[in-house]
């Protein structure tokens, strides 16, 4: 299974998009500060993912939501989560 996921930074609210085969791990590493962006945003939660069969799927789509069109469609997804905020 392939996972797409996005995280929101506790810090300063950013999101970050990504896709992993270990969705626990990479969270676990996003948050103690492995990678260039994520080490300066982190802790992180995890607001939303999505589940693959194949990888290329999987990629095709966190492509997809790194575009300003896919953010649109996210935000859109999760109003009601993000108002609250």
């Amino acid at each position: 299974m392939y996972y797409v996921y996005i995280l929101q930074s506790l810090k300063d609210g950013s999101f970050y998009k990504g896709s992993t085969s270990d969705l626990k791990r990479r969270i676990k590493e996003h948050n103690s500060g492995k990678g260039f962006y994520t080490s300066q945003h982190h802790p992180y939660k995890l607001i939303y993912y999505e589940a693959y069969l194949l990888k290329e799927d999987a990629d095709a789509r966190e492509k997809f939501l790194k575009t300003s069109m896919g953010m649109r469609v996210i935000k859109k997804q999760l109003a009601n989560y993000l108002l609250k905020k």
